[in-house]
């Protein structure tokens, strides 16, 4: 055990600018400036004062930075760019709509199992980004309310990302932090995930009895034609030699990144016509700027030590009771992510827990936790996720343009029924944890 630490001017101002800066982050709302301006700010004003003093600088900043999790995510929406023009999406799912003959839960279930497969790839945004408006589109189109496939949306993605090293942002954070390759992270959480969505299912099934029986008015017989067939079974032939590569990305010794960046290089030589710009216009540059501008911000106070003093007060529960401990950071993980953003939660807890494992501390079963409670956490109010607030966002846009308050999805509606089926997955992890311990606590 290393020896204890007392709280110095370097830490508290760090831990003052971290704090700040993640007031700023999380009321973004109410202020009106984007999180990644806040973050940028911070970011600056870490290295002035970590320069001051003398435990930071511009030069240890851009070491702070996992590069591996930003270029992992910019390859990952470039190729995502290439892919939406082609139709692809809209002919899958028209093809569910017509197969599910006016059937809603059977609908339900085949757009939520899309959904949650494109999740274990693609970050949860862009999976809902991709099937939202077509959801409004098959929905409208047999005359029943879109609520509850949207709401299926972005509940399932969310927790399908939960599954692999590339689904959801934190993971990726998780994983680059502590080595963790593509293979360990499915096999420890795709089991739980699993469990988790088939809960989910259920509890949708009974949250929306009502919406749900009822008998569809229309028909969807649309047969849309995809704009490039060719490119999309390009796309595909891509994401399946990228899907072998996640798989023995450890054993050839490539970093994810090396992977989505391999995937996009590949398709852009074998679709000759896909043209740079075009394939780099769906980039959220803002996004990355965030990841960038967090990453050196944490940095900061990670130099500083501030979260080692704080980790010093945590060990000794960690010690006494691994397993509490591993419920107890599930569930605040879970509650912090449904009221904030997920991505800073998992950005501060990091260095602490790789702190106490630096220490010889077995904290295994705690980096599943942070997963699964910052995955599934997000489920919990509208404004869980980025993936929640897009979907609503395009149902308050039809229910204005169709004038239909009816078809908004607010913050009283998601507490209704988001906020069960996020107590029903966490309630299935926890008995999961429990009673499989043992297998969540071997060393990673």
């Amino acid at each position: 055990m290393s020896e204890t630490l007392i709280l110095n001017d370097a830490m508290l101002i760090s831990g003052i600018v971290l704090a700040a800066t993640f007031v700023g982050i999380f009321t973004e709302n109410l202020h009106g400036f984007h999180r990644a301006k806040f973050a940028m700010l911070g970011a600056i004003i870490m290295i002035i004062v970590g320069q001051y003093y003398g435990f930071y600088d511009s030069s240890l900043a851009v070491h702070a930075v996992d590069w591996n999790v930003v270029f992992l995510l910019g390859c990952m929406m470039a190729i995502v760019s290439v892919m939406i023009p082609t139709g692809g999406f809209q002919v899958m799912a028209s093809y569910m709509a017509r197969i599910s003959k006016g059937r809603q839960f059977l609908l339900l279930f085949l757009l939520g199992s899309a959904v949650t497969v494109l999740s274990l790839l693609l970050d949860n945004v862009t999976t809902v980004v991709i099937f939202g408006p077509l959801i409004i589109m098959v929905a409208r189109s047999i005359k029943v309310s879109p609520i509850p496939f949207l709401m299926a949306a972005a509940l399932l993605s969310d927790t399908g990302g939960v599954a692999t090293l590339v689904g959801d942002p934190p993971n990726l954070m998780i994983g680059s932090a502590n080595n963790i390759d593509f293979n360990t992270f499915f096999y420890h959480m795709g089991g739980i995930v699993f469990l988790a969505w088939v809960s989910i299912l259920i509890s949708l099934k009974f949250l929306f009895h009502k919406e749900l029986a009822i008998k569809p008015e229309g028909e969807f017989t649309e047969k849309p034609d995809y704009h490039d067939r060719k490119l999309w079974n390009q796309c595909l032939a891509v994401l399946g030699v990228m899907v072998v590569l996640f798989i023995i990305h450890h054993q050839i010794h490539w970093e994810p990144w090396m992977v989505s960046a391999t995937g996009l290089t590949l398709l852009l030589f074998i679709a000759r016509k896909v043209e740079m710009d075009h394939a780099m216009e769906d980039v959220e540059i803002p996004l990355l700027i965030f990841f960038i501008s967090l990453f050196i911000l944490v940095g900061g106070v990670e130099h500083s030590q501030f979260l080692q003093y704080v980790g010093q007060f945590i060990i000794p529960y960690v010690e006494n009771d691994l397993l509490t401990a591993t419920l107890v950071l599930m569930w605040v993980a879970a509650i912090l992510s449904a009221a904030i953003d997920n991505i800073p939660f998992t950005a501060a807890m990091i260095p602490i827990l790789l702190g106490m494992q630096q220490q010889g501390i077995n904290i295994a079963p705690l980096w599943w936790a942070l997963a699964v409670g910052v995955g599934m956490g997000g489920n919990g109010t509208h404004i869980g996720s980025t993936a929640n607030v897009y979907i609503v966002t395009i149902s308050e846009r039809l229910a204005k343009r169709e004038n239909d308050p009816s078809l908004a999805i607010t913050p009283g509606l998601w507490f209704r029924k988001g906020t069960p089926a996020m107590l029903v997955t966490l309630i299935v992890s926890s008995l999961v944890f429990y009673f499989f311990f043992d297998f969540f606590n071997n060393a990673i």
